[in-house]
């Protein structure tokens, strides 16, 4: 990433702190031959996988649109599609992804990105009192309450795991 943000922060970090958004920390030593980083994120944190959360962009009728759902399952891009009023939605390439973000893959927040996209977070999200989600870098995650994350994102709420 590009962007200062200060003592070991990160622009995620600085935009909750910005925000008045209350959050938890979670750091642990990511492993570079780690197959899911979302998984790894779970396991050695010791968190539940169904409340770590993975973002993933995808260009949905030739913009770009963030969808957030938990590591056990996939981005539903049908869904994600429709939750936009869109016809068509294809994952992004990676490097459009950093690019567009600031982040890095394995470590893109949906939290502090360069620019706002469309965001839909997956409805299971609202069932649990924390989601985890990426800090903005790889060994990083950040903990806060689902209500508060849609709210900041202006997220809309559907349906988008499988």
């Amino acid at each position: 990433m590009a962007r200062r943000t200060g003592a070991g922060g990160t622009p995620a970090t600085v935009a909750l702190e910005k925000a008045g958004v209350a959050f938890t920390r979670h750091s642990y030593e990511h492993d570079p031959a780690a197959s899911s980083y979302g998984l790894e994120a779970a396991e050695a944190l010791g968190l539940d996988p169904a409340a770590v959360f993975k973002t993933l962009l995808a260009e949905v009728d030739g913009g770009l649109a963030v969808g957030i759902v938990p590591v056990t399952g996939q981005l539903d891009l049908k869904a994600l599609a429709a939750a936009l009023g869109a016809k068509r939605a294809a994952m992004a390439d990676p490097a459009v992804a950093e690019r567009t973000t600031g982040y890095v893959v394995g470590g893109i927040s949906p939290i502090g990105q360069k620019r706002r996209l469309p965001t839909v977070l997956d409805v299971s999200a609202l069932d649990l009192p924390t989601v985890y989600v990426s800090g903005g870098k790889r060994g990083l995650d950040l903990g806060l309450d689902p209500r508060d994350l849609v709210r900041l994102l202006e997220a809309q709420v559907a349906p988008i795991g499988r």
